[in-house]
């Protein structure tokens, strides 16, 4: 960490760009989706002016991004139901998986009533996403960790992975009780017993291998297509409660580690590491001083941008901004846009944000 950090305090009382130093930063354009929105996404460019804006037939479910011919991936929530009963999942449920043009024409849509969270196109154009199933009582009984809620359906639900060709068969299907260990994998102590795993990042790389992230057992892993082993995993002696991991270039693993529970430190804060799998070192890593400046329990993300910066996603503060290699925040942005969440309590968050090439966004807009 350098001290060149600046004490960052949240612009509770701002909104739009608070920080821009043009020398610094990363020149491009970000989109993101207000969370509790009606379907709005946004792309704004360095200087906070919207470029362009979606407007889609659902509420985000969770996010977009863009794709290489340029259209958008967006993911909707449903209308229809499921056998899903918990209360947390009306916040994080999916349903739609759509691509729309520049224009919000819906060009394919499909649906999943447990979709949740994440969905990507793979290179053969079909798609990958998470899912949830019912645990066996049996099985759930062995799980360790967790508490019951007082609304609690005595029904424990965990991950399934499901890949679709590009006629939307499927070919590949992964269930996370076939892999996880109940006392390697335990409940962080203190989240509710109505899933075991809270999958939010789902990620194909190359064609035999996918990148996961599970909130509630503190995990990131690299899972083998063939085989479904984990090749290798990020635990809770590491993380708590992350979002977002991607895989770098170095082979390095680029993660949002939020922070809720850590097993070292006492106090709540979020951080960005950047671990190597092999050695489970972190060769990097951005923390606020003090650290409980930066925090947010949910949600959230984190992109490495061509010249080294980082975008980061404080995601339940609506926060994005940018870092350099020194720590040092270079660009900042507050969302304005204020919805009511499912409790009725005005919200600006967002999921995550990815950022965009002003010569790759300038060509397809």
């Amino acid at each position: 960490m350098s001290d060149k950090i600046l004490q960052t305090r949240k612009r509770i009382t701002k909104s739009g760009i608070t920080l821009n130093d043009a020398s610094k930063r990363y020149d491009c354009v970000v989109l993101f989706a207000p969370m509790f929105g009606s379907g709005e996404v946004y792309a704004i460019n360095t200087d906070g002016n919207i470029v362009h804006e979606w407007k889609l037939p659902w509420s985000p479910g969770l996010y977009g991004y863009l794709l290489p011919n340029g259209n958008l991936l967006y993911l909707g929530k449903t209308t229809k139901k499921s056998e899903v009963d918990f209360p947390f999942w009306e916040r994080f449920k999916g349903g739609i998986i759509a691509e729309v043009d520049k224009d919000s024409n819906i060009i394919s849509k499909y649906e999943d009533i447990y979709h949740h969270h994440d969905a990507r196109r793979t290179s053969s154009g079909g798609l990958i996403y998470m899912t949830v199933e019912k645990v066996e009582n049996s099985l759930a009984k062995q799980v360790k960790g967790g508490v019951i809620p007082a609304d609690y359906s005595g029904v424990m639900w965990s991950d399934v992975l499901i890949e679709l060709d590009a006629n939307n068969n499927k070919i590949w299907e992964w269930r996370s009780t076939d892999h996880l260990d109940v006392n390697k994998h335990p409940i962080t102590f203190n989240d509710p017993r109505d899933e075991w795993s809270h999958g939010n990042t789902v990620v194909p790389i190359d064609d035999d291998k996918v990148l996961v992230s599970f909130r509630n057992i503190s995990t990131v892993a690299l899972i083998d297509k063939i085989t479904g082993k984990f090749i290798w995993e990020i635990g809770p002696d590491i993380l708590a409660q992350q979002h977002d991991p991607s895989l770098l270039d170095n082979g390095n693993v680029l993660i949002y580690d939020n922070g809720v529970h850590r097993l070292d430190e006492p106090m709540p804060f979020s951080r960005i590491i950047e671990v190597n799998p092999n050695t489970m070192n972190i060769e990097w890593e951005y923390f606020d001083k003090p650290k409980f400046n930066f925090f947010s329990p949910y949600i959230s993300g984190v992109q490495k941008l061509p010249n080294q910066n980082v975008l980061i996603t404080e995601g339940n503060f609506g926060r994005i901004f940018q870092v350099n290699q020194n720590g040092e925040i270079v660009w900042e942005y507050n969302s304005p846009y204020y919805e009511p969440d499912h409790e009725g309590i005005e919200s600006n968050g967002i999921f995550r944000s990815s950022a965009y090439s002003m010569e790759f966004f300038n060509k397809i807009i």
